[in-house]
């Protein structure tokens, strides 16, 4: 089971998040836990204060490193400096490494996590002293950290067993195994002129995923090159490139490879 804590200044933003039924399987499933943990409740004063104005001047305020060190003091049952190797904590944060599925992959395998939701002008820099990574979902500002934290806590707990009732369909998802997905289809066939690709109606399962292999590649490659270049094609996909006369996305991987991502 993953254990995951929260650590924020406005815990009530993530009750709905928490019961939508994704987080919910998992946790009724016993693959994930989840926590809220108020970061006031470690306030400095009897206003509960957990902020104050920046040395040396500037504007906007900044979070303190007392009230940080004492809740993880607490979730982690420890001093968070002699936190054991099963214990991860991560801090969103502009500058931090930016999230990913591979990322998601290896938080799904951790045993507890905390997750610091920053605020305000920023935090204490010494509460990195604490911190095993800061983690950042784009470059563009936000007012505080618990958007990030709500991505990272999603994206890990469909990952949980029994999240999902079909695995299949989350293996297949878009960065999963490096590239993006292929188109989807359901009813109609037809819809005002726009047809269904035959080769998903062909019942030929080998076919079909040889297809769907070479979209994710093209798509990949038009909207995504850096991914393109950095996926490691084995060699059954450089054949199967090969065989459908895609030789440039191999010798090149990289650059534009037409207006239209979706073979035809």
């Amino acid at each position: 089971m993953l254990q995951i804590d929260v650590v924020t200044l406005f815990p009530t933003n993530f009750y709905d998040l928490f019961q939508s039924s994704i987080i919910k399987n998992a946790q009724k499933a016993g693959s994930l836990k989840l926590n809220l943990v108020s970061l006031r409740s470690y306030g400095r004063d009897k206003h509960r204060s957990v902020d104050d104005t920046p040395y040396g001047g500037g504007a906007g305020m900044v979070l303190c490193v007392e009230p940080f060190y004492r809740c993880l003091k607490d979730v982690l049952g420890c001093d968070p400096e002699k936190k054991s190797q099963n214990q991860k904590v991560l801090m969103t944060g502009a500058d931090g490494c930016v999230y990913n599925q591979r990322l998601a992959l290896e938080l799904s395998k951790e045993e507890h996590i905390v997750l610091l939701c920053g605020h305000f002008k920023g935090v204490d820099e010494r509460v990195r002293e604490f911190v095993d990574a800061t983690v950042s979902i784009g470059d563009y500002v936000l007012s505080g950290g618990e958007l990030p934290a709500m991505v990272i806590v999603d994206s890990v707990a469909r990952l949980m067993p029994n999240a999902v009732s079909d695995f299949e369909s989350i293996s297949t998802d878009s960065h999963y195994e490096g590239l993006l997905g292929a188109p989807s289809y359901t009813r109609p066939a037809e819809f005002r002129g726009h047809e269904v690709p035959e080769v998903l109606l062909s019942g030929n399962h080998g076919n079909i995923e040889e297809w769907r292999f070479l979209q994710s590649v093209c798509r990949t490659a038009k909207i995504r090159p850096d991914l393109w270049q950095k996926y490691p094609l084995n060699d059954t996909q450089a054949k199967i490139l090969m065989k459908h006369e895609m030789r440039e996305l191999i010798e090149e991987r990289k650059g534009d490879h037409g207006s239209d991502p979706t073979v035809k």
